[in-house]
């Protein structure tokens, strides 16, 4: 199943983060306050964060239904577990 209106979503969202960890990179490079750097990482992981949740609500939403309908829904949900243990710390 096509999921053309979140991937671009998504897509656009990586970008940003993308930018904003090379502002990172920069601002180390050039010396910025320990403080500041800090609290860009912060930035970017909860866009990171974000990102990661829409894409699980995106799979729950659309991933997980098709599977019930065909008659995988244990198997994607035994998928879901794994994949949240690893995506929730």
């Amino acid at each position: 199943m096509a999921h053309t209106n979140i991937n671009k979503s998504i897509v656009n969202r990586l970008a940003r983060i993308e930018g904003q960890v090379k502002s990172l990179r920069a601002m180390v490079e050039s010396g910025r306050d320990c403080s500041e750097v800090l609290i860009q990482v912060a930035a970017a992981r909860a866009a990171l964060d974000q990102a990661g949740r829409l894409i699980l609500e995106d799979h729950m939403e659309h991933c997980i239904l098709e599977a019930v309908d065909e008659g995988r829904g244990q198997e994607a949900l035994d998928d879901l577990k794994v994949t949240l243990k690893r995506f929730i710390r």
